[in-house]
């Protein structure tokens, strides 16, 4: 772990080594952040990095939403997922799924994807299997934005836990 002193002084290509993960497959978001220190704490780092993930034009969110994997799909049947998104799908069940379990996250998978036009994003550390599979069926009937808005409140949700494993304060 990286304490938050440290993380303040860093330049910005040790910046963004570091935090360049932790929005998946998105370093622009650290190096966008950066700019933002010094950090008074691990929530104001959060903080910068949410707001250039918010501020970044619509076309640039969509494909931000883009680049996360979705849940027990392809990426996660290859092992192609990034460390930490194996180890928050492993750790709700999502990677020992029977076929009809997968098959139901197929479908879900795919009429989520139809009708936003991203991945179904959720916080998955703490959640079982049942209950990602009840919040994934009922935001399939929301308003595209009011989706849109979730999946980025998802996405903060993880993020910060994933700072919360790599930045003491």
């Amino acid at each position: 772990m990286t304490g938050l002193a440290a993380l303040n002084d860093m330049d910005a290509p040790a910046f963004e080594a570091l935090l360049g993960s932790v929005f998946e497959h998105a370093p622009w978001v650290a190096r966008a952040a950066w700019a933002r220190r010094p950090f008074a704490d691990i929530a104001d780092l959060h903080a910068a990095m949410m707001a250039a993930v918010r501020a970044a034009p619509a076309e640039t969110r969509r494909a931000f939403l883009n680049g996360h994997p979705e849940l027990a799909g392809p990426e996660a049947r290859a092992r192609s997922l990034t460390a930490d998104s194996a180890s928050e799908q492993g750790s709700a069940g999502l990677d020992r799924m029977g076929e009809a379990d997968a098959q139901v996250f197929d479908r879900l998978n795919a009429a989520y994807r139809a009708r936003f036009g991203f991945p179904f994003i959720i916080a998955v550390r703490g959640r079982g299997r049942a209950e990602i599979r009840s919040i994934f069926e009922a935001r399939l009937g929301r308003d595209p934005a009011v989706e849109e808005a979730t999946a980025l409140e998802e996405v903060a949700q993880i993020t910060r836990m994933r700072l919360d494993r790599l930045i003491t304060p």
